[in-house]
């Protein structure tokens, strides 16, 4: 009993350790089942992503090998075991997922000798981002000290999740702001150099940005960088005018 204990809390740990560090969120999600489809000794361990526009559950990661259940359908928000889960925002258990009406892949779980399932919410801040799947080959009964334990790893996972989502939101808010910054430059060099107003000139971008097919930001930093050029060039010149008279006047 000890040892199991053991095992548990150094699955904790080593998942707690790959949450801090800086692997990339796929690598993270991936040793977050690894580890605990290894330690717990369960036969498959997935986790479910909820797209909420489409109201579907997709599997993220899973450290089963099968095509089949790699390849299985979404799962439509309140179908299913793992979609009623998510809707109702509860832990559901199985005790055979082979002769449960609720789930819907029983050749699949057949095939691939699945039997007991435990399915989790991932919970951030009462809302629900998707599914942690642990199931079993043989007939089990899920114990309230693994169901805790199952609990803070998705826990856990779910603040990955969340973080990750958090952070993927503010790099698009910085990026949609450099655009900006570079395409109101870009504005008021064509205004400049076209003597045109704000409007026609970020009309002339985007017809040349849909023409194109390139991004906005692309098309106002080429502008930029033309202007630049040409300015540059236009001092170098001003410059050698100027060194030339420099040098006629002293000659006279």
């Amino acid at each position: 009993m000890a040892g199991e204990l053991e095992k548990k809390l150094e699955a904790l740990s080593r998942i707690s350790y790959a949450i801090t560090s800086d692997q990339y969120i796929e690598d993270i999600l991936k040793l977050i089942v690894t580890v605990t489809a290894e330690v717990m000794g369960f036969k498959i361990c997935s986790l479910m992503l909820l797209n909420p526009e489409k109201k579907e559950l997709t599997i993220r990661a899973t450290q089963s090998i099968s095509n089949k259940y790699l390849h299985k359908p979404p799962v439509k928000l309140g179908e299913g075991i793992a979609g009623r889960v998510a809707l109702e925002n509860r832990p559901i258990v199985s005790p055979d997922v082979r002769e449960d009406p609720r789930y819907f892949y029983q050749e699949i779980a057949r095939e691939e000798g699945l039997c007991s399932l435990l399915s989790l919410p991932l919970r951030v801040k009462g809302r629900v981002i998707g599914v942690l799947n642990f199931y079993t080959s043989e007939p089990h009964e899920f114990t309230p000290a693994e169901i805790h334990i199952l609990e803070s790893i998705a826990n856990q996972a779910a603040i990955v999740i969340d973080n990750w989502k958090l952070m993927i939101e503010t790099q698009i808010i910085k990026e949609e702001l450099e655009t900006r910054k570079v395409v109101e430059r870009a504005k008021g060099i064509l205004m400049k150099e076209e003597d045109i107003d704000e409007a026609d000139a970020y009309n002339l971008m985007r017809r040349y940005s849909m023409k194109t097919r390139k991004p906005m930001k692309e098309i106002a930093e080429s502008i930029i960088l033309t202007y630049e050029l040409k300015e540059k060039k236009l001092a170098k010149g001003r410059k050698k005018d100027s060194g030339s008279s420099g040098k006629v006047a002293s000659s006279e």
